[in-house]
């Protein structure tokens, strides 16, 4: 079943990424008593998630968290190590939380997972944004089109919190 709008987040796991290195967290513990700004990419230092999806919110992050956000997190089906070299390659460790779903539970369990074999990318996570108050979903965008990040960018997500 895919997520929607009203639902509450997952109890599942993830790792979340920092400098010091990746800890295990609960999802419910992560989005409890905040409004984060989550979007899902297929794969770290894939070209769309790489040169469009992130940069825009890395570029709009204060814009978002002027309008509510206690954090913007980018999490994908890769492991810790992978989104940790991704988070220091952009430059963005301090902008953004990056979150590791590396066998996909939390993906999965959104109902948001895709078979992208076909590119040789295997099961992924489709391309997504939301918005999650106190551990609800409140605005979901999800892309038909895993190449593009138009629906569930950062502006999509600006005009979400202005309402």
């Amino acid at each position: 079943m895919k997520v929607s709008v009203g639902d509450r987040i997952p109890d599942t796991n993830f790792k979340k990424v920092s400098a010091e290195g990746a800890n295990d967290v609960a999802a419910p513990d992560f989005f409890a008593g905040r409004k984060v700004v989550l979007f899902g990419v297929p794969g770290a230092f894939t070209p769309t998630c790489s040169n469009s999806h992130l940069p825009g919110f890395v570029e709009n992050g204060d814009a978002i968290r002027a309008r509510g956000a206690d954090d913007i997190a980018v999490i994908s089906v890769n492991d810790a190590f992978v989104m940790q070299a991704w988070a220091g390659f952009t430059g963005a460790e301090d902008k953004i939380t990056f979150i590791a779903d590396g066998n996909g539970d939390f993906t999965r369990a959104l109902g948001l997972d895709i078979d992208l074999s076909v590119a040789g990318l295997g099961n992924r996570s489709k391309r997504y944004s939301m918005i999650v108050d106190d551990g609800v979903v409140s605005a979901i965008n999800i892309e038909e089109n895993p190449g593009q990040a138009e629906t569930s960018g950062a502006a999509r997500i600006l005009d979400q919190l202005q309402a």
